[in-house]
C-alpha cells in the first residue's frame, strides 16, 4: 500500500460541476496538500445515456480555474490508470465473475416492471423496500427459461445478513442493522456496473486511502463495506461531510441561485475567494478567521475540525468575501479582470489611466466582477437617467435650484475642470449660498450621476470635463 495519503474526486460527466461537488474536490484537494499527499480526479462515466465529453472538458476547464490542480487523472497519467471508467470495464467484469465462481454473487432476472410491483407491496405493508432475493437458488432450468425469453440477467451480491459498522473519520461509528440491506446490483443487465461496484473496485485498485465526500453517500457505504470484506480487502477510511442546504434549509438547486462552477465565474467571482468560502461550509479556521488564502487553508486544514451540522450556502456571505479578495486585488490585476466584462458591454474604453481612475472610484462597491459594467455605465451614457424618485425630489428642491444657477455661473470662471478645480467652485457655491453638507453635494452629484449616492464626485467631474458637467447641470436645472 502506497504511505502517501490518496484521495480521489470521481465527477461523472453528465453536465456542469454543481457547487456542492466543488466543494467536496476543494476538500479533498486540501487534505491531499496538507498530508503532502496525493490528489486523483477519476471521471464516473458509465451512465452512457447522460455522460458526455463536453462535460468532461467542462469539469477539467472549471477544476483548472479555481487551480485544483490534480496529480493523477485522464489527462494526467498515473499508475493506477486508466482513470475513466468507461475504459475499465475489463476489470470490472474480472472482478464479478470472481463473486459469481465464488457464490457471493448471482444472476437476477428480474424485470424492473416486476421490481417495481415488489417494491410499492412493501412500501404499502409498511416495510423499507429491497430485494427479496427470489433469484439467489435459481436451478440452470430457470435460467435457461429467463434466458429464452430474452431477459438479460443483473449480477446481485450476496448480503450477509448482518450489521454493518464501520467508523467514520467526521460522524463517528456508524452501524446500519441487518435487515436495512438487501442484495444490490452490482452489474446491471446491460453489463455496465452500478456505483458501488464500480467504486470499491476503482478505490482499492488505484490505493484510495481516504474516502472524502458527501453525506448523502452513508447509504452507500454499508454496501462498500461488505464489497471489500467479500474481496478481503482493507476498506479506506471514510469521511462523510454534511450536505450543503439553501437558507430554507433544503438540498441546494436552482431555485436558491447559480449553483454551477461555470456560472460564478461568468460572473466574476474569484476562484480563491471561492475555495475560501466553499472551504467553510462545514469547517473552519481554530483562528477563527474567515479570510484565508489557499496557502492557510492547505496549512489549517484538519477533518478534525469539520463539523456535524448541514452547510448553508449563503449568496450574501459569498459575496461579502469575494468583495473582500476583490478590494485587495492589485489595481492592474483588477482592470485586466474587469476588461472582458467593459468591452461585452460594447463601452468605447478610455486610454489606461483614464480606465484606472475610473475602476479606483468603484472598486469598493463590486462584490463581482460583473458588477463593474453597471457601476461605470454614468461615464459611457450621454446623460445619466435621473430615474429614482428621491433624485428627482432632490433636483426639484429651491434649495437645488440656487446650486445650479451659481455652479453655472461659476463654471464659467474655469478653463478645465478637474478635481481640484471642483473642489474649489463646489466651495465657491456654498459661500454664495449659504448651504452646506449633503444638502450642497446632493444636487450635484444627482446631476451628473443620476443617483443620490456613487463614486467620488470631484473624480467624477474631472473625468467628465467642464462642458459635460454645464450640460448635465443645465438638465437638472431644467427638471425643476
Amino acid at each position: 500500500m502506497n504511505p502517501s495519503p490518496r484521495v480521489r474526486f470521481a465527477p461523472s460527466p453528465t453536465g456542469h460541476l454543481h457547487i456542492g461537488n466543488v466543494r467536496t474536490a476543494i476538500l479533498n484537494w486540501l487534505f491531499a496538500r496538507h498530508t503532502n499527499g496525493i490528489f486523483i480526479l477519476r471521471i464516473e462515466d458509465t451512465d452512457e445515456e447522460r455522460s458526455t465529453r463536453e462535460s468532461e472538458q467542462s469539469i477539467f476547464q472549471d477544476m483548472r480555474w479555481l487551480g485544483l490542480n490534480w496529480d493523477e487523472g485522464v489527462d494526467a497519467g498515473g499508475s493506477f490508470g486508466p482513470y475513466r471508467q468507461s475504459e475499465r470495464l475489463d476489470i470490472y467484469r474480472a472482478h464479478s465473475e470472481q463473486l459469481l465462481k465464488e457464490a457471493k454473487a448471482y444472476y437476477c432476472y428480474c424485470t424492473p416492471e416486476e421490481l417495481e410491483i415488489r417494491r410499492a407491496k412493501m412500501l404499502e405493508s409498511g416495510q423499507a423496500p429491497k430485494y427479496d432475493g427470489r433469484c439467489r437458488k435459481l436451478t440452470s432450468d430457470e435460467r435457461g427459461a429467463f434466458e429464452r425469453e430474452g431477459r438479460k440477467p443483473a449480477i446481485r451480491f450476496v448480503t450477509p445478513e448482518r450489521e454493518v459498522k464501520f467508523t467514520d473519520l467526521v460522524k463517528g461509528e456508524v452501524a446500519f442493522p441487518p435487515e436495512s440491506q438487501g442484495d444490490f446490483v452490482l452489474v446491471r443487465g446491460d453489463g455496465l456496473p452500478t456505483y458501488n461496484f464500480a467504486c470499491v473496485i476503482d478505490d482499492h485498485l488505484m490505493e484510495i486511502s481516504h474516502v472524502l465526500r458527501g453525506d448523502d453517500h452513508v447509504s452507500n457505504t454499508p454496501k462498500q463495506v461488505v464489497l471489500y470484506e467479500a474481496f478481503g480487502w482493507q476498506p479506506p477510511h471514510f469521511a462523510h461531510i454534511p450536505m450543503i442546504l439553501g437558507p430554507d434549509r433544503q438540498r441546494l438547486s436552482k431555485r436558491h441561485g447559480a449553483t454551477s462552477v461555470d456560472a460564478y465565474a461568468e460572473k466574476g467571482y474569484l476562484p480563491v475567494a471561492l475555495i475560501n468560502y466553499l472551504s467553510l461550509l462545514s469547517w473552519s479556521s481554530e483562528s477563527g478567521e474567515e479570510i484565508l488564502n489557499i496557502d492557510r487553508l492547505i496549512k489549517e486544514f484538519d477533518l478534525s475540525r469539520v463539523s456535524h451540522a448541514a452547510a448553508i450556502f449563503d449568496v450574501a456571505k459569498l459575496n461579502w468575501m469575494n468583495g473582500v479578495y476583490i478590494r485587495n486585488l492589485p489595481i492592474e490585476e483588477l482592470i485586466d479582470a474587469v476588461l472582458p466584462y467593459l468591452q461585452k458591454a460594447g463601452y468605447e474604453l478610455p486610454e489606461r489611466p483614464v480606465l484606472t481612475t475610473m475602476v479606483s472610484l468603484v472598486k469598493d462597491g463590486l462584490e463581482y466582477l460583473e458588477q463593474i459594467v453597471d457601476k461605470l455605465a454614468l461615464f459611457f451614457v450621454d446623460e445619466p437617467a435621473i430615474t429614482d424618485t428621491d433624485a428627482n425630489e432632490t433636483v426639484k428642491r429651491e434649495s437645488a435650484q440656487k446650486i445650479f444657477w451659481s455652479f453655472l455661473r461659476g463654471l464659467n470662471e474655469f478653463d478645465k475642470l478637474d478635481a481640484a478645480h471642483f473642489k474649489t467652485l463646489m466651495k465657491k457655491v456654498q459661500g454664495e449660498t449659504g448651504i452646506m453638507g449633503k444638502d450642497l453635494w446632493m444636487p450635484i452629484r444627482v446631476a451628473l450621476t443620476g443617483h443620490i449616492h456613487g463614486p467620488e464626485l470631484p473624480m467624477v467631474a474631472q473625468i467628465f470635463g467642464k462642458e459635460k458637467c454645464r450640460r448635465l447641470v443645465q438638465r437638472a436645472q431644467k427638471l425643476g
